[in-house]
């Protein structure tokens, strides 16, 4: 296990200076924060291995179902940020996980919201490069819960 200072991982990173396991990680939240589905696709492994359970989709199992979930948020009108923080990282051969927290902000037309989730990603090396294969993120506080999926989901679950 490797414990990283608690710099928070935004996207926003030099790719270039880090790691190639932290820049997949870090490309994952450009992606996110960035809206852009071709770089989420790049960062995901295209396979049915791919399976991710988060507050927002439930269980979602291959690229094509999580995709959605994505095409769906990214054309929302709403505003978000986030980010990843107070994390350890896990490598071992073909395979890493991080196990910390996001932070970041939910806006949707009369709605603010401060998010907190525990989050777990796992990423595999295939083809030459990294790909997450797993994401877990669970929201603690079943006030914030609720008023999440409340702003969310009318846009994801068309």
């Amino acid at each position: 296990m490797q414990r990283l200072e608690q710099t928070a991982v935004t996207g926003r990173e030099d790719k270039q200076g880090l790691p190639p396991h932290l820049a997949a990680l870090s490309t994952f939240y450009a992606a996110l924060n960035g809206r852009n589905l071709e770089l989420m696709a790049s960062n995901w492994l295209q396979s049915d291995e791919a399976a991710m359970d988060n507050p927002l989709g439930g269980i979602k199992r291959g690229w094509e179902e999580i995709k959605s979930v994505y095409q769906r948020l990214f054309a929302s009108p709403s505003e978000y940020w986030f980010e990843f923080y107070d994390f350890t990282l896990h490598l071992d051969g073909n395979v890493f996980y991080v196990v910390g927290r996001e932070r970041g902000e939910f806006k949707t037309v009369g709605t603010v919201l401060s998010m907190a989730i525990r989050t777990t990603r796992i990423f595999t090396h295939r083809d030459g490069r990294w790909q997450q294969v797993h994401h877990h993120g669970s929201i603690d506080d079943p006030d914030l819960l609720a008023r999440y999926q409340a702003a969310v989901r009318p846009g994801i679950d068309k």
